[in-house]
């Protein structure tokens, strides 16, 4: 067994004896199950979906296609690819990006002799601090979504928007500005690369059908497990018929889920005995521009520190109940995990595919960046979330 299955398994039976001892008593048990089994329902069926996509060669024909439109310019192709990184990340989530979009725009680098390393940071920067956009697009923002009770998922944009958009802006123009040269600037050229082949087109066709209409639905209103698991279930049922032997457990993330689900109940329990208190010490309090980047700092830290999951778990408390608050908190815990490799699991899966691409990350340097990164970009955020709500 893995360390890293160890620490899963670990962290769930952990859990599990929380619950059973009492320490999370059954009330608050019930209660969190109620809030976050929906969440992690809609963890399962999209991931589902874009594993099986992707086994369709969904993502291959997207990668053939980015190669073709950047028209053997570097920066063209540079440009298509921060976009799927982006548009991925809002609308399918940061796992997906970092899980199935970054092997596809590694190895379209590799096959079309481009340095791989600025791709491969693109997808995981983009993919933790993209995320703010829509409640789909992180975990955190589902469940902050669920606490501030949102009628609809435009209330949460109308929220969100600016700083969103500063999460995407700003890391483009640091990524460009640092790998323009080894991209070979303006005049850069590649090889289009050979496409690749596809065994099943009708397949490929249902996938891209349900793609498609998956990602309006998402944002429809509805409840977000329900356009997922529908998803999920068309291709299950498709793969079901055409080639079964696609269809495994394995679909189901579970190291994903067991992580989130022992987490929940770990944090829960402990807020239920008082952590609370002591975090909303530091987490400070108000809506004036130096609270609101006090709040954010406290979530960059602690996302950092302890993982950016956790990290909400445990300031949403000091925040709940108002939206400017949370929004500050969510600007930290969703564009800070930038610094230690254990940040955001999205992080840890990116980190896991890049290196079996046989593409080498320096850790150190990794560091340094994703610092400068986060220095810059969580200011301006937490400055147009205050601007854009007109708090005093």
């Amino acid at each position: 067994m893995t360390p890293g299955r160890v620490f899963v398994l670990a962290l769930v039976v952990a859990a599990a004896i929380v619950v059973a001892t009492g320490i999370l008593p059954a009330p608050s048990s019930l209660a969190l199950v109620e809030r976050v089994g929906p969440v992690l329902g809609f963890v399962v069926a999209i991931t589902i979906v874009t594993e099986l996509a992707s086994e369709a060669g969904l993502f291959a024909v997207l990668s053939d296609r980015l190669a073709g439109w950047g028209r053997r310019r570097v920066w063209m192709l540079w440009l298509f690819v921060l976009a799927l990184a982006t548009l991925s990340t809002i609308f399918l989530s940061l796992d997906t990006t970092a899980v199935l979009v970054t092997p596809v725009v590694v190895l379209l680098a590799l096959h079309a002799g481009i340095p791989p390393v600025p791709f491969a940071l693109a997808t995981v920067w983009l993919a933790n601090t993209a995320s703010l956009l829509l409640p789909v697009s992180n975990l955190t923002n589902l469940l902050a979504a669920s606490a501030l009770r949102f009628g609809g998922p435009f209330d949460y944009v109308a929220l969100v928007w600016a700083p969103a958009l500063v999460g995407v802006l700003v890391p483009i123009v640091i990524l460009t500005g640092v790998f323009w040269r080894r991209l070979g600037g303006v005049r850069g050229r590649y090889e289009v690369p050979e496409r690749a082949s596809i065994a099943d087109r009708r397949l490929l066709v249902v996938s891209a059908v349900v793609v498609a209409v998956l990602l309006p639905l998402l944002v429809s209103g509805l409840p977000v497990w329900i356009p997922a698991t529908a998803g999920a279930v068309v291709l299950v049922v498709a793969f079901g018929v055409r080639r079964r032997s696609s269809l495994s457990v394995r679909l189901v993330p579970w190291s994903a889920v067991g992580i989130a689900a022992g987490l929940f109940v770990l944090v829960e329990a402990a807020q239920v005995h008082g952590l609370s208190g002591a975090v909303a010490a530091v987490a400070g309090s108000g809506t004036s521009l130096p609270a609101l980047l006090q709040l954010t700092g406290v979530g960059a830290v602690a996302a950092n520190g302890i993982n950016n999951l956790p990290a909400y778990l445990v300031i949403e408390p000091a925040a709940a109940g108002d939206p400017l608050r949370l929004a500050a908190l969510l600007i930290g815990v969703n564009l800070g995990p930038l610094v230690t490799p254990w940040a955001s699991l999205a992080t840890l899966l990116w980190h896991q595919r890049v290196t079996s691409l046989g593409v080498s990350i320096s850790w150190p340097r990794f560091v340094v960046f994703g610092l400068a990164a986060v220095l810059v970009t969580l200011p301006l955020a937490v400055l147009a979330l205050w601007l854009s709500a007109g708090a005093p």
